[in-house]
């Protein structure tokens, strides 16, 4: 279960304000990749907090209201398919993940990411590998993360229904690959990672 010893760690070696990023939708076909970070009072605990991959839908959604409203501030941002498909998903992940600090009301001057790479913070930047199942403010940035990114797939399901959006998240499901054989893609498809299906078209 995450606990706070990497934030206590940062405020031993002298930062004052200490928040975790995360990421979720790095791996979909379809959609942006989005971020999270997340400032937590130190001595926060909020019941039931884990990686998100480990909590159900219905926990993940509960958690995110309590998240947002225990944090000293949270800021949550995304990047588009067309970004991921210009400057490709790694960088894209980074750009969202500048952006969610960018967008915290209270500044920190050391970040807890999740992973191995530094997305290019001008503050204190520490990886950790599988972040979010160790460091509480990286746990609480994964669920932000991917509440916000899960709810903007059930969006774009209504908006293109055809695709079964609302079932797979984008993900490269069976029944997803078999919606694009029939259909072809869509705005929000990344084109980057359907390239096979793109040069097969032609």
């Amino acid at each position: 279960m995450p606990d706070e010893s990497y934030e206590n760690q940062a405020r031993a070696d002298g930062f004052t304000i200490v928040c975790g990023i995360d990421e979720a939708g790095r791996g979909p076909l379809c959609g942006p990749v989005c971020a999270a970070a997340v400032i937590l009072q130190p001595g926060c605990v909020i019941e039931g907090l884990n990686d998100s991959k480990k909590l159900s839908e219905k926990k993940r959604e509960a958690l995110f209201d309590v998240i947002r409203e225990q944090a000293v501030c949270y800021g949550i941002a995304m990047s588009t398919a067309k970004e991921i498909d210009e400057i490709n998903i790694l960088q894209a992940t980074y750009l969202a993940m500048r952006r969610a600090v960018e967008a915290l009301k209270v500044q920190p001057d050391c970040a807890l990411i999740d992973g191995n790479g530094k997305p290019g913070l001008s503050i204190e930047q520490r990886t950790i590998i599988k972040g979010d199942s160790k460091s509480v403010s990286v746990a609480a940035a994964s669920i932000l993360a991917k509440v916000t990114r899960d709810r903007y797939m059930l969006e774009m399901d209504r908006m293109y229904p055809q695709y079964a959006f609302a079932q797979h998240k984008g993900y490269g499901t069976k029944l997803h690959y078999e919606r694009i054989e029939q259909y072809g893609l869509c705005p929000e498809h990344r084109r980057t990672f359907l390239k096979k299906i793109l040069e097969a078209q032609q």
